[in-house]
């Protein structure tokens, strides 16, 4: 998943985007065969209230088959929240009884900067939909996620320019017997990042996901404190695969990585886009090649240097 192009494949299905009234749908017969993508265009020709365009999919597509559901712009998503989509999608929720797939913010750049989309409380999505097994949200801004219990999700993706503490402690906090793969942005506090490593504890410590093989830390301008807050973190030794890449990574949390447990375990490990020295670089090579775990390293950074001063941002942050 990027947020330079919208999605076009969602839960192993092609995405098809609902569109406007003028688009034709007769030739999808089987409605459950693509990942629905519902949004509207308010700088378009043809102005829809993303209530109406709603009503218009529950009215023309069979939603008992659908399994997999994308939501793009609800309008000026900087000035109009995902409430109403939460409000769309629950008035429905007892015809959609094969949604297993849900994704809220599918904007690219063009659309929204990713801290200018206006979230809310998600919360009510995954205890109305008992049988969710993929959430993927994009955008931090006034973000509520709850702590909760849910037996059925696999997958949660929260990709933020800014991540707000509380909503990773809610995920901490939940009980996901069944979640394999975990993905959190961080962000920057300059957009509304307020996460630190206190705010991370719950996953970090992993009792409440048993399940979980993949995790994912991105996107942090304190990836340092990040790196080392998952050296020492018992999660780690059920992991198949750890993420820490898109952050302000320098030598000193690479390092703190290095000195803490053992990685050889993994299969492997992101890096990329980072901020270590040509060194550092190949210290992480040389001990990920003696443990046989596959690194990856690209995408080295360079600080920016203002004032005298050495400046060091993760990768997305506006």
């Amino acid at each position: 998943m990027t947020i330079d192009q919208h999605l076009d494949t969602f839960h192993d299905l092609p995405v098809r985007r609902f569109g406007p009234p003028s688009a034709d749908h007769s030739g999808v017969t089987d409605h459950g065969s693509v990942a629905w993508r519902v949004h509207v265009d308010p700088y378009g020709d043809e102005e829809e209230a993303f209530t109406e365009a709603f009503g218009r999919f529950r009215e023309t597509v069979e939603l008992e088959q659908v399994s997999a559901l994308v939501i793009g712009s609800w309008g000026e998503v900087y000035d109009s929240d995902s409430s109403q989509v939460v409000e769309s999608i629950l008035a429905v929720k007892d015809r959609l009884t094969s949604l297993r797939a849900l994704f809220i913010g599918d904007l690219v750049l063009e659309e929204a900067e990713i801290s200018w989309i206006e979230q809310s409380d998600l919360t009510p999505l995954l205890e109305a939909f008992p049988a969710l097994e993929v959430l993927g949200i994009r955008g931090g801004t006034d973000l509520v996620l709850k702590p909760v219990e849910h037996a059925a999700l696999r997958t949660l993706l929260i990709e933020t320019g800014g991540l707000p503490g509380e909503v990773a402690r809610a995920v901490g906090d939940s009980r996901f017997p069944a979640l394999e793969r975990l993905e959190l942005w961080i962000g920057q506090e300059s957009y509304g990042c307020t996460t630190t490593t206190e705010h991370l504890a719950g996953v970090l410590a992993g009792t409440r996901l048993p399940a979980l093989h993949h995790l994912g830390l991105r996107n942090a301008d304190e990836q340092d404190a990040v790196a080392a807050a998952v050296a020492a973190a018992p999660v780690v030794r059920q992991l198949r695969t750890l993420d820490l890449s898109m952050g302000a990574l320098t030598d000193a949390g690479a390092d703190a990585l290095l000195a803490g447990q053992s990685l050889a375990h993994l299969r492997s490990l992101d890096l990329s886009y980072h901020y270590l020295s040509d060194d550092g670089v190949a210290r992480v090579q040389a001990a990920m090649d003696a443990a046989g775990v596959a690194v990856d390293l690209s995408d080295q950074q360079h600080p920016y240097v203002h004032g005298g001063e050495e400046h060091r941002y993760s990768a997305v942050g506006e």
